[in-house]
């Protein structure tokens, strides 16, 4: 089987223990998706059997083309300016954004961008935040992908280090190594048998379920937040770097829209007077509604949320205007699951018995196809028995007319 996790840390508390030892908690979700990929043989066609009533079904899918995954290794040199001595990296952020596919000749082309921010320590005992971005490249084989094909990538950084550069002066070595999954989709339109019955004949039908994937869409949306925060902190000392972490708490869905509620988590990182680095943290609440959904009740849904363009204005007061935009990235489907039947068998040496006629009174959840199969008759045998317009419409307590054809002992 096939397995496609995302790890998210939702919060991290660090604690001094006798002033020698740091303890770590953390609260982390784990989100597993398991698929499996199998050809299964239906009977979707019973030939020119006319005793045969067949009661079919079109289903469009999602079907899986294929699956693969790469390994893309960056090996980057981070320029600092020359007026800096490096003495000690503080802290590093790496996120990555701008995500992106191009599909050619059985290869998906992945793209991002490692997105670097560096807090250190120059020797002239001065704080300096870095900002860089790398790019980052990986080629998947998947056999049969087509640029019609939807394809769901996920990135994710399994190793990285960060250390300053002995080889050249006033640089960081950044090393990392990520890890692409894709999974191509194709749109596929299903001719299926839903159900069937002879009203000659006794057949055993073997029926299955199968769970699959259908309606997967994709989203981009932009959220633009511009919010003030209050931080008295800032009477003596100055914004060195802000991180931002939006966090979904809540998801509404309805037939045409989705609403999400969430927080959005701001961690001011503050230097005091001599040199003290000191966090101040905020959350801001925010509320964001993606319109012109279709069914969207029945959506399974994948959101990612990436921090894009983003401004912190200082004003008088420690109030400091945050001006932030947040892309939506949502992935939607439907699971399915559709009834097909594997394999047909006639079960011989019935005794028929004379043609005959009866009066059936319509109970709730009857459909005509229901009665037919119940009763061995046909659906346009009883439409003409009873002049009915429309098959699809018949009222509870209704009698009708059923031309049976047999009956078995």
């Amino acid at each position: 089987m096939i397995l496609d996790k995302t790890t998210t840390v939702r919060s991290i508390e660090c604690n001094v223990i006798n002033g020698r030892k740091i303890n770590v908690k953390a609260a982390i979700n784990v989100k597993f998706k398991v698929y499996t990929n199998k050809n299964i043989e239906i009977v979707n066609d019973v030939g020119e059997n006319h005793n045969i009533q067949v009661l079919k079904n079109t289903a469009i899918v999602n079907s899986l083309v294929g699956y693969g995954d790469t390994k893309s290794y960056v090996k980057e040199t981070v320029m600092i300016d020359n007026a800096d001595n490096l003495a000690e990296i503080l802290k590093v952020n790496v996120n990555l954004v701008d995500t992106d596919i191009k599909i050619s000749y059985n290869k998906v082309l992945a793209k991002a961008e490692a997105e670097i921010k560096i807090l250190y320590l120059t020797e002239d005992n001065r704080v300096v935040c870095s900002k860089n971005k790398i790019p980052i490249v990986g080629f998947i084989d998947i056999q049969d992908v087509s640029e019609n094909n939807i394809c769901d990538t996920s990135f994710e950084i399994r190793n990285m280090i960060i250390k300053p550069n002995s080889v050249e002066e006033h640089s960081i070595y950044v090393e990392l190594e990520i890890q692409v999954l894709c999974m191509a989709y194709e749109e596929k339109v299903l001719n299926l048998i839903e159900d069937l019955y002879s009203p000659l004949e006794v057949l055993n039908c073997n029926k299955k379920k199968i769970a699959t994937v259908a309606n997967k869409q994709k989203r981009e949306e932009n959220c633009k937040l511009n919010e003030t925060v209050n931080i008295p902190e800032l009477e003596n000392s100055s914004i060195v770097d802000v991180d931002c972490k939006p966090i979904v708490t809540n998801v509404n869905k309805s037939n045409s829209r989705i609403s999400y509620e969430g927080d959005l988590e701001l961690d001011f990182i503050l230097l005091e007077s001599e040199n003290q680095i000191n966090t101040a943290i905020r959350k801001v609440p925010f509320e964001f509604v993606v319109d012109s959904i279709e069914n969207g009740e029945t959506l399974e849904l994948d959101t990612n949320l990436e921090v894009g363009e983003n401004d912190f204005v200082i004003k008088t007061g420690g109030d400091v205007v945050a001006d932030i935009n947040i892309l939506f990235k949502i992935d939607m489907r439907n699971n399915e699951n559709l009834n097909v039947i594997e394999s047909i068998e006639v079960v011989e040496n019935q005794e028929i018995e004379d043609y005959s006629l009866v009066i059936y009174i319509v109970k709730p959840g009857d459909t005509l196809w229901s009665i037919a199969k119940n009763l061995r008759s046909t659906v346009e045998d009883i439409t003409k028995a009873n002049a009915i317009e429309d098959e699809n419409i018949i009222k509870v307590g209704e009698k009708l007319y059923i031309p049976r054809y047999v009956k078995y002992a």
